[in-house]
């Protein structure tokens, strides 16, 4: 989804991320009572494991996840195959539809239900929702609906009379006479079968139903919506199949509006009838181009791969059916998918259609189609060349772009993604098409771990815009990040410094989750993002790329970006759960990371940490650091000398990072006997030190940066009350 559906800042505004963010900026800032309680704080149990829930310890027992992270050897997930058959009523905006479902059970289990996805009932009037719709419709209208051959009861009697729980002469429970289902009228409803669906068996679902395009005029639309009677965005649009997983089963979580979805992958072969002259964009690809495009259009398209160039389809100019369509009443657009969680289409008598490609590291160039209204031609100006940008730089540093295209839809949604096809304009069109990593490829549930999506496309969003900035005026580093990612100011204590090998862009963001920690209104990322409350925003989109600066403090940056593509790859087309992530990047990094991911993951704690005192006796200088959070972290700091004097001598722990300023490192091992201070030997010999700056890269989260360099630049009340101290 659009990033700034809930005020997420890209690059520079990382602590602003929420109008919650500077309230709890200044309630969190220590006072006397914050000093005098972590001054006696006692010594801390720092946790280094990850906890495992009942659902992920079944599923290491039954061998479908591993706890190397990756997908065990009796991993297995549903395959569904649609054929749809879609026709839209322009005058009434009613889209009508036809479809049969295939469902391959896949896993070990018999399926006594069959859960459906109704999601147009997220407008009617009669169910939750945590967002306001922009309007009330009839919701999904179920008119038929069968289960191998047999029709399921749309209006099954409530239970206790005559429905669920029904007994036998003898009181015993008996099954259903027919199948039914519970819940049509809202957005997740269950089929009850009177056959189970067998083990590595097949189930066939066939349906008929119809509903109203909710109107967005004037305003912007809830992942779908139409402008008059002219353009539709179309999307939640068809009874999909619920995921059924080894780790819950079905996923039963209702659509609430803020959070998203959790889909199967499958095959769609879909055809959507339109008025003629009624261009459609649409996941998949087009199958009748000779039936449904002029001979002008389908030359034009034969040229699309020849440069980066952005080109005109159907131009303003070129309006109705002969003009830009085919001749005709109504055209049926046939589109295939392959592979993909879903489908979106959308549709207009106005459109303007450009295209340009993308070249894909491996695959070679895939066609890239705008489609906008003539009135807004300058917002989609750039949008084709950012889009491109984006599935090349996404390609290089997770993985190859696996679909055979992408299409950008104008709309009243102005950014939400879909397979292969995001409604968008140019502003969002790097973070929209960065989501055809996470969930398109790797398909994670979004509905319940939203950071896994969002907030891995916010980290890596943050990547794109640096490297397109700087590729348009330099080239690119090693390993085909863009150079010119260098320290950034705004907060960093050392605004000047640069971690080696890593990107100075992501400095400040994990040292800015301090200020954010602790707001009561702020669930922790393993909570369910459907009920994530009224930081959702920040949870799903703003807390992982301040996690993963952290990350990249500890291993660096590049091996960050290094192990994310294996875990792409590791993943792609299959679902992993939180658990899998972190047991991946601690396996793939070596490293014992339990205590990061349980802190960050589990927790909304922070480091805080300062600098107590600053002591020098001959050549030794002994630095007094301390933690009054619950996270530990390594401790990083960044020594300045002189510009002249004596030579500087080398400790073994340290790297010079320019020629008066030395970076030592400490592990967080150091943490791990529940100790709150630590004292830190520099041996540079005589060169006397004008500056120490604790965790200098801003990379471990702290309520107030101030109190990590020395001398102090401003007064802080110390918190032990001994000299040179500073500390809260």
């Amino acid at each position: 989804m659009k990033s700034d559906r809930f005020a997420v800042v890209i690059l520079l505004g990382w602590v602003s991320m929420l109008p919650g963010a500077v309230a709890a900026q200044s309630v969190a800032k220590p006072g006397a009572v914050h000093r005098a309680i972590t001054a006696a704080a006692p010594e801390r149990a720092v946790r280094r494991d990850i906890p495992l829930t009942n659902m992920i310890r079944r599923a290491f027992a039954a061998g479908t996840r591993d706890s190397s992270g990756r997908p065990g050897a009796h991993y297995w997930q549903l395959w569904n195959e649609y054929t749809i058959n879609a026709r839209l009523d322009a005058p009434t905006s009613r889209v009508s539809g036809r479809e049969t479902i295939v469902i391959h059970n896949t896993s070990d289990s018999a399926l006594r239900t069959l859960q459906l996805r109704l999601d147009q009932n997220l407008f009617a009037a009669n169910v939750p929702r945590a967002e306001v719709v922009t309007d009330v419709t009839d919701g999904m209208k179920l008119t038929r609906l069968v289960v191998d051959g047999q029709a399921v009861d749309l209006n099954p009697p409530p239970a206790g009379r005559g429905g669920r729980g029904r007994g036998g002469p003898g009181g015993e429970s008996t099954g259903p006479a027919a199948p039914s289902i519970i819940g049509a009228n809202l957005t997740s409803a269950s089929i009850r079968l009177v056959t189970p669906v067998a083990a590595h068996g097949t189930a066939t679902i066939e349906a008929e139903w119809n509903f109203a395009v909710p109107r967005s005029d004037g305003v912007r639309g809830i992942r779908m919506g139409r402008w008059g009677d002219s353009l539709y965005q179309v999307a939640q649009w068809y009874p999909r199949v619920a995921v059924y997983d080894d780790l819950r089963g079905w996923d039963t979580d209702p659509y609430l509006g803020p959070s998203e979805f959790y889909n199967n992958f499958g095959r769609f072969d879909v055809r959507i009838d339109v008025p003629a002259g009624w261009l459609v964009g649409s996941t998949g690809v087009l199958q009748n181009p000779d039936e449904v495009l002029t001979p002008t259009a389908r030359a034009r398209l034969a040229h699309v791969l020849d440069s980066d160039s952005q080109r005109t389809i159907v131009g303003a100019d070129e309006r109705g059916a002969g003009n830009s369509t085919a001749l005709g009443d109504r055209l049926v657009w046939h589109f295939v998918a392959d592979t993909v969680a879903d489908v979106a289409w959308a549709t207009s008598d106005r459109f303007v259609w450009d295209a340009t490609r993308a070249t894909i590291p491996g695959r070679g160039p895939i066609p890239v189609y705008v489609m906008y209204e003539p009135g807004n031609a300058a917002r989609y100006a750039a949008a084709g060349a950012i889009a491109r940008h984006a599935l090349e730089f996404y390609s290089r540093l997770w993985m190859p772009y696996a679909f055979p295209l992408e299409t950008m839809v104008d709309g009243p949604e102005g950014g939400m993604e879909y397979p292969m096809f995001i409604m968008s304009s140019a502003g969002a069109s790097d973070h929209e098409t960065g989501h055809q990593w996470w969930p398109m490829m790797v398909g994670v549930n979004e509905t319940w771990y939203g950071f896994m999506d969002e907030g891995f496309n916010q980290y890596m969003n943050v990547l794109s815009a640096v490297d397109r900035a700087a590729a348009a005026g330099g080239g690119r580093g090693p390993g085909g990040i863009a150079a010119g990612t260098g320290g950034r100011g705004g907060g960093c204590p050392s605004r000047n410094l640069n971690p080696p090998g890593g990107a100075g862009v992501l400095n400040c963001a994990g040292q800015s989750f301090g200020q954010a920690s602790g707001d009561e209104r702020h669930a922790p990322l393993m909570w369910d993002a459907n009920y994530g409350g009224p930081q959702y925003g920040f949870q799903a989109y703003g807390e992982a790329p301040m996690m993963l600066s952290m990350l990249g403090g500890i291993v660096g940056d590049s091996a960050v970006w290094r192990t994310m593509s294996e875990y792409a790859k590791a993943w792609r087309f299959k679902h992993p759960s939180p658990w899998d992530y972190a047991f991946f990047m601690s396996t793939a990094l070596h490293r014992d990371l339990g205590w990061f991911w349980y802190y960050w993951l589990f927790t909304t704690e922070s480091v805080d940490g300062s600098i107590q005192r600053v002591v020098t006796a001959g050549p030794t200088t002994k630095v007094t650091i301390r933690q009054d959070g619950q996270v530990p972290s390594p401790v990083v700091l960044a020594v300045q000398f002189a510009g002249s004097g004596p030579p500087i001598k080398r400790m073994a722990n340290s790297t010079m990072i320019d020629s008066v300023t030395a970076l030592v490192t400490y592990p967080v091992d150091v943490w791990f006997s529940g100790r709150r201070t630590f004292t830190a030997e520099l041996h540079f010999g005589a060169r006397r030190i004008e500056r120490v700056t604790l965790d200098p890269f801003g990379r471990f989260p702290d309520r107030d940066p101030t109190d990590n360099v020395w001398p102090r630049s401003v007064a802080v009340p110390r918190s032990d009350g001994g000299p040179g101290g500073g500390g809260r």
